[in-house]
């Protein structure tokens, strides 16, 4: 595992290191003709699903897609959670449906706040815990979308978290996060990069949300029509895992240094995105990054205060440790992001059926 987990870094720091094809390591220019295979495979796909060869499932409710161009995070479900507060708002009532990535289960299932991360996968566990609405894994998300609205009639519109490149399923609106200090890397398609589909993929979608603070220069390919807003992940408190109503302040670690300094876990697509937000609230924690959806097991854990995402508590909150501590977190966003979403939402209706209006 280890191992594995190395190879994974090496990869992602070449596919995010230097972005001039000049300066692309010998390996990844080895792998730019998978990379036209598989470019050329994405173009057939959608080819296919336009022309009826493959089926697109149209819903009687309005679909919103939060997805990436990128492979790993970049802020989707802190996004999918913000999203469903601000349908709450509207009058609408939401619901989830996601892959359930790390997960065993294949068919459709409802994910309770209780649910075992690996069977469902972790994001949902989290979803269900923060977005306090119904929420279905399922390998095919068509079929979990159809299984939810079965069982929650009162569901009016559906969230299809890293539904980006899943097409089977239509859409109504479409927005791409991008997370501010990687970008899109390299800007390569798969496995040369780290690109799902190509970046011409942004004239068609309806938004990007820059997940980030910092200024990102993005690639000339970004089409100008396309609305951008930005958004940012914060939080000051920490919950603990063994006992959820004890809340400290990021100022009760701040001054642990050196041999007393906390740990920092992060098993989610860009840890150093945690690790900078805890040195950014004055902690300098000692930092331990781990694959995105890792499973963790106790020996994971370093001894004395340990810190981690609320994706990362999900999965070790029956190791009930007194000094295992979660930050808590919320999206702030551009004031203009929800009424775009909502406004979309409104021009965009569906008929009974399930096919859209002007």
């Amino acid at each position: 595992m280890v191992i594995e987990r190395q190879l994974i870094n090496a990869l992602l720091r070449s596919w995010y290191g230097r972005r001039s094809l000049l300066f692309l390591p010998i390996h990844l220019l080895l792998l730019i003709p998978l990379s036209l295979v598989f470019g050329v495979l994405v173009w057939l796909r959608r080819v296919f699903y336009r022309i009826g060869v493959f089926r697109v499932e149209h819903l009687p409710v309005p679909v919103i897609v939060v997805g990436n161009l990128n492979v790993g995070g970049s802020g989707k479900t802190p996004l999918t959670i913000a999203l469903v507060q601000w349908l709450r708002q509207a009058g609408y009532a939401p619901g989830i449906v996601s892959r359930g990535y790390g997960g065993s289960a294949r068919a459709a299932m409802p994910v309770q706040p209780d649910s075992d991360p690996a069977v469902v996968g972790d994001e949902p566990v989290l979803l269900a815990r923060r977005a306090t609405c119904p929420v279905w894994v399922g390998r095919k998300r068509p079929e979990a979308a159809r299984q939810l609205l079965a069982f929650h009639p009162e569901v009016d519109v559906l969230i299809a978290d890293d539904g980006l490149q899943h097409i089977a399923l239509a859409r109504d609106v479409e927005l791409v996060v991008i997370d501010a200090v990687r970008g899109f890397g390299n800007g390569w398609l798969l496995p040369a990069g780290p690109l799902r589909e190509p970046l011409a993929r942004l004239k068609q979608v309806d938004a990007v949300v820059i997940n980030g603070a910092q200024a990102l220069a993005l690639p000339a390919s970004l089409p100008a029509s396309c609305p951008a807003y930005s958004m940012q992940i914060s939080g000051t408190r920490f919950i603990n895992l063994a006992e959820p109503d004890r809340c400290v302040t990021a100022a009760h670690f701040a001054h642990e240094i050196d041999e007393n300094a906390p740990h920092a876990i992060a098993g989610i697509g860009h840890p150093e995105r945690f690790f900078a937000q805890l040195a950014g609230l004055g902690i300098k924690a000692i930092p331990h990054a781990f694959a995105d959806h890792h499973a963790y097991v106790e020996s994971d854990l370093p001894a004395g205060n340990v810190l981690m995402t609320e994706k990362d508590a999900v999965k070790c909150g029956h190791f009930a440790r007194r000094d295992l501590w979660f930050l808590a977190v919320d999206v702030v966003a551009d004031a203009g992001l929800q009424p775009m979403i909502i406004n979309l939402l409104k021009a965009r209706k569906r008929n009974p059926n399930g096919s859209q209006t002007a």
